[in-house]
């Protein structure tokens, strides 16, 4: 019996290995040649380590303003995210209306087909509107895809809160707003704050639309990498890549408890 358990174990244990070889591989990589001198096949070694890339890219002018644009950019692109949907999630969540599910649906399949298509058309339209290459334009182009993740996530989060303890709550004598405060927002919150990791993160990571509505005047995190790959050494590179996943990993793993609790997924199983 236990050699017969033996097998499947060994097995599970090697894709964990694979999968996590597959994950941490390129940020150990990453990792690696941030902080040395010089390291070059075949050698199994660097020729020694500093911190000077480091400081290269915080004193670079081009690479410091991506950095500051991709900060102040991406918390606007959330904040106007939440203005915009989170009302419509909460009418899809909580009003059982005509066209509701169609308009669910509408949201998804915009984000079911390639983006550059979409990019394109737009751009022409930014065109007559002189919003290429200015910073309203970039927080548009952005702003698209995170109304997915701002509308399904906190629409399931509102769904799921029972219509009876509000009900209870009015009975007791609380104001419509009292009930939405204390009972509906309160219980929909790890759902909301999961829609606000997802749509910083898709703002924040957004490379295509940026560089086609921003560029020349207005370059990201994202979006310098085009040029970072060919006209910086692969050590400068390292260090501007870690700083691009760092935000990911922190705030994934902020949010880890309710994404791993179901709350990503609840927002997509809504109906």
């Amino acid at each position: 019996m236990r050699h017969s358990l033996r097998l499947p174990r060994l097995l599970l244990n090697l894709a964990i290995a694979f999968m996590a070889l597959f994950i941490l591989g390129p940020l150990i990589w990453l990792a690696a040649h941030a902080f040395v001198s010089d390291w070059h096949y075949p050698n199994f070694y660097p020729s020694g380590f500093t911190f000077h890339w480091w400081s290269r890219v915080f004193l670079d002018s081009a690479l410091s303003t991506a950095m500051r644009n991709s900060l102040i950019i991406s918390p606007i692109v959330v904040l106007c995210s939440m203005v915009i949907c989170l009302p419509a999630a909460y009418a899809v969540g909580r009003i059982n209306f005509w066209g509701r599910r169609a308009f669910m649906i509408g949201i998804f399949s915009a984000n079911s087909f390639p983006k550059i298509g979409l990019f394109a058309a737009i751009a022409t339209l930014y065109y007559s509107l002189n919003l290429m290459g200015t910073f309203v334009g970039v927080v548009i182009i952005q702003l698209l895809g995170t109304i997915i993740y701002m509308t399904w996530i906190p629409a399931a989060a509102f769904a799921a809160v029972p219509r009876n303890l509000e009900e209870a709550a009015r009975d007791a004598g609380a104001n419509k707003f009292t009930v939405f405060r204390t009972i509906t927002l309160r219980m929909a919150m790890p759902g909301i704050l999961v829609a606000i990791v997802m749509s910083f993160l898709a703002a924040f990571d957004e490379a295509q639309g940026t560089y086609l509505v921003g560029a020349p005047s207005i370059f990201t995190m994202p979006t310098e990498m085009y040029s970072l790959v060919q006209n910086y050494p692969i050590q400068v590179a390292a260090v501007f890549s870690l700083l691009l996943t760092l935000p990911s990993v922190l705030l994934l793993s902020l949010a880890r408890k309710h994404i791993m609790g179901g709350q990503l997924a609840e927002g997509f199983q809504l109906k």
